[in-house]
């Protein structure tokens, strides 16, 4: 970038546009950093399974600094207790030794293992490791990470969800509905009880639902729910993306990615630990070998964001929304562009391409 900037044209704290001194084209559009609340893994780094360490959880958040997502919640999934608190430790010993990664992670995103078991809701979560809610385990999460378990994916199905959420929400910690075959009635009770988020909506559910009540619709119509959606083309089909951000409205939802370990990775036949021999696409889609079904997401927040622009008829403005302020209203207030904010910044071009990072005031590079 050659010059200075002349004149910056806000609109709103998400998005400005950036004109040369000299009168020439526009520069790149100037965003927030990214803000991703569902991150289990990419480039091959994961913060799950029995080999993670802190190295891991450095490497993989420099890998998605490059990416554009500076501010990154590792998102660990249903396990045995001692493998939860494993992966807990080592996202807690990355921040207290790396100072980019104590800047990038604000806290910790527990999805399951308190969710539903049946088949479909389950998702790819292993089901022998399926428990009911316990508030004394999530005290003992909380023990061994000093207290960076920031949101907990549950199903309100289970009778001990509503006293769970009210001790996580007592706590500090956010509730998000998940992974369930709840009625509609559970979710509302749920609700009452603190929960404030729904866990990638539309995901993680039975394929065949009844037309209503169910719990897509409670959690579409509950207003004290901010929803997630992954937006990567694969995991929702475009008409099903905008009529959910309708319903919702963009000021109650947000983008995540929910990668895996496999993002960013070359297209080719994979053995993963989760789905076995597995399929990655050009364009991004991880499949298990030889069949239709999804084995995880394999693409960026930053893609999820430019895919939901194109796909969803929404305006540039509230696109970028989604994948900063929105989440980062969760995270401390990041996502925005305003004074005194932590300098994460983005130029991107028109088409929402990443061009080049900075991440607290440092420019990502390689």
């Amino acid at each position: 970038m050659s010059g200075r900037v002349l004149e910056v044209a806000t609109d709103g704290p998400v998005i400005a546009h950036v004109r040369p001194v000299d009168g020439g084209a526009d520069l790149p559009l100037l965003l927030p950093g990214l803000v991703d609340l569902q991150v289990n893994g990419y480039g091959g780094h994961d913060v799950n399974g029995p080999d993670v360490t802190p190295d891991h959880v450095v490497a993989l958040v420099r890998a998605l600094a490059a990416t554009g997502t500076t501010t990154v919640v590792p998102t660990v999934i249903t396990a045995a207790e001692a493998d939860v608190v494993r992966s807990l430790r080592a996202v807690a010993e990355a921040r207290a030794r790396d100072e980019a990664t104590r800047r990038a992670v604000p806290f910790v995103h527990v999805e399951g293992p308190h969710i539903s078991a049946e088949d479909g809701p389950r998702g790819a979560h292993p089901a022998e490791h399926v428990r009911p809610p316990d508030t004394g385990e999530f005290d003992r999460w909380q023990r061994a990470c000093d207290g960076l378990v920031g949101i907990v994916t549950i199903s309100p199905h289970h009778p001990e969800a509503v006293a769970y959420t009210e001790h996580l929400t007592r706590a500090g910690t956010l509730v998000a509905i998940g992974h369930t075959h709840a009625s509609a009635d559970q979710v509302r009770a749920v609700a009452d009880a603190g929960a404030r988020l729904s866990t990638h909506l539309g995901n993680g559910a039975h394929a065949v639902l009844p037309r209503h009540p169910n719990h897509l619709w409670a959690q579409l119509a509950d207003d004290r729910l901010t929803a997630g959606f992954i937006a990567d083309g694969h995991h929702l089909p475009a008409d099903t993306l905008t009529a959910m951000l309708r319903a919702k409205g963009v000021e109650r939802s947000l983008l995540v990615s929910d990668s895996v370990a496999l993002a960013g990775m070359p297209p080719g036949g994979y053995t993963s630990p989760i789905g076995g021999a597995v399929e990655l696409s050009a364009d991004g889609r991880l499949s298990v070998a030889g069949t239709p079904y999804l084995a995880g997401a394999a693409r960026t927040l930053a893609d999820g964001l430019a895919h939901a622009a194109r796909a969803t008829g929404i305006g540039l403005g509230d696109a970028v929304r989604l994948a900063t302020s929105n989440p980062g209203r969760f995270a401390g207030g990041r996502g925005r562009l305003v004074p005194g904010a932590q300098a994460d910044l983005l130029l991107a071009d028109g088409d929402l391409r990443i061009q080049r990072v900075v991440a607290a005031g440092t420019e990502i590079t390689g």
